[in-house]
């Protein structure tokens, strides 16, 4: 068997504390196994998916989307070229996403920014009487917010 890694020593290596990778085996981003005592052991391969689970943060992914994707993945080997690129069209199809509704948010937000919400009628962020309570907790859309044409929710 390959040699098995620390939880303190993956921990280090990937640079989070060990909270966080015991934060992420809960969420099925890794999966370690236990030693004769019990201890949490990582096969090397988990360096990667912990790189990759970095990367997904950075770019504005939740731990969800990036479980997801992972979710796909063998645990008990390192994934093959073509099982990351599986997981590199989900995440680019995502990220496409994103950066329409960024888009749309920045055209909206520079006119938003100067008019003092004086065209209430035209803000796409103006919630009145909390229509947007319905749809969830947060900040949920941008009302009549559009991309070639097509209605953002």
């Amino acid at each position: 068997m390959a040699e098995l890694l620390s939880i303190g020593t993956v921990a280090a290596r990937a640079g989070v504390s060990v909270a966080a990778l015991r934060h992420y085996e809960e969420r099925g981003l890794v999966h370690p196994v236990r030693d004769a005592a019990g201890r949490r052991r990582f096969p090397r391969h988990v360096l990667r998916r912990l790189a990759v689970v970095a990367a997904g943060q950075r770019v504005g992914l939740s731990l969800a989307d990036i479980a997801e994707a992972l979710s796909t993945l063998p645990t008990d080997r390192a994934p093959s070229a073509r099982e990351w690129a599986g997981v590199g069209k989900r995440w680019q199809m995502l990220l496409d996403q994103r950066i329409r509704e960024l888009q749309i948010l920045r055209t909206s937000l520079t006119g938003c920014i100067g008019c003092g919400c004086l065209s209430m009628t035209r803000c796409t962020l103006f919630n009145p009487h909390d229509e947007a309570a319905a749809e969830g907790e947060g900040s949920r859309w941008l009302r009549e917010a559009t991309t070639d044409g097509e209605p953002m929710v």
